[in-house]
């Protein structure tokens, strides 16, 4: 150990192998705080540099369930559609401070039904035997903050927290109508809308699914020796009883660029949304989006 020596009227206190001159109180804090501060900074470092991911997907997912009201579920055979998802990371070697992910999902399709009983969404009701269709419109936005807690070149795994803001709309129309006076009205819609004295009439119910929901975020990437192939899982899971949600997936990514400059990787996988919602602005659900993905991720 390096000694060393200080003049002044002030002790030695010796803490591990650092020496501090206790002169008084306040700078014996101050320079305690300096040094856990520059230690906290400096222990662990993951990386040596800033880094930047950039990455999206193209997903055919797969929609089955119900949804609607409560006590009043529908199956409407919602449509097989492709979607287009984003995301972006920063990464850090502070260790102290945790890593930035944002990403961007958007589950958009339709559906169609026959009601076999009256059924009411978002103030408007529908008669049974009506055909019924249904846009089921919703996106979300993940704000991840997260720590590398292993992280090498055969095995990184992360955990964090995340922010998922729900924006969008689930939109129940029903057959066009044609009143011709406003005795229709009441049986065409309780809410008494339609036309006056008489024209057409649409039925619709809206739910607006803007909501904040935090969730549990885990990552794990392995690669597979000799190859430049490695596998990824990756999921957010519902932290609070209210909802349960899940967005998980797992996959392929081979390193079609590995440089100094930047890394580009094609990824091939299987991703599952679970969708449960217990009285979102009113709304229910019990569904599940499921498929197969391909995707491309930019490091800088």
């Amino acid at each position: 150990m390096t000694s060393c020596s200080f003049k002044g009227d002030g002790k030695y206190i010796k803490h591990g192998t650092w020496l501090f001159v206790n002169r008084d109180n306040n700078s014996m804090k101050k320079t305690a705080f300096a040094v856990t501060l520059v230690a906290l900074f400096t222990a662990n470092v993951q990386a040596d540099t800033v880094g930047l991911y950039l990455g999206s997907q193209i997903w055919q997912s797969d929609a089955n369930g119900v949804f609607g009201e409560k006590n009043t579920l529908i199956d409407f055979d919602l449509k097989k559609e492709p979607q287009i998802n984003y995301f972006v990371a920063v990464e850090h070697p502070y260790s102290i401070l945790p890593n930035i992910r944002i990403s961007s999902t958007t589950l958009d399709t339709t559906g169609k039904t026959t009601l076999t009983q009256a059924f009411s969404f978002g103030s408007e009701t529908f008669p049974t035997d009506a055909i019924a269709d249904a846009r089921f419109n919703v996106s979300y936005i993940d704000y991840t903050l997260y720590y590398e807690l292993f992280n090498n070149r055969s095995l990184s795994f992360d955990l964090g927290l995340t922010a998922r803001v729900f924006d969008g709309n689930v939109t129940i129309t029903g057959q066009t109508i044609i009143v011709d006076n406003e005795d229709d009205c009441p049986e065409v819609s309780q809410g008494n809308t339609c036309p006056s004295p008489a024209g057409t009439y649409t039925p619709t119910g809206k739910i607006k699914t803007d909501e904040i929901e935090p969730m549990l975020y885990v990552a794990a990437n392995i690669s597979l020796p000799l190859t430049d192939l490695s596998v990824f899982a990756k999921g957010d899971f519902s932290l609070i009883n209210e909802h349960s949600l899940s967005d998980y997936q797992v996959g392929l990514s081979y390193d079609l660029i590995d440089s100094r400059m930047m890394d580009f990787n094609v990824t091939l996988g299987y991703r599952i949304v679970k969708m449960e919602f217990e009285s979102l602005k009113n709304l229910y659900t019990d569904l599940k989006f499921k498929g197969a993905f391909v995707g491309v991720i930019a490091h800088f």
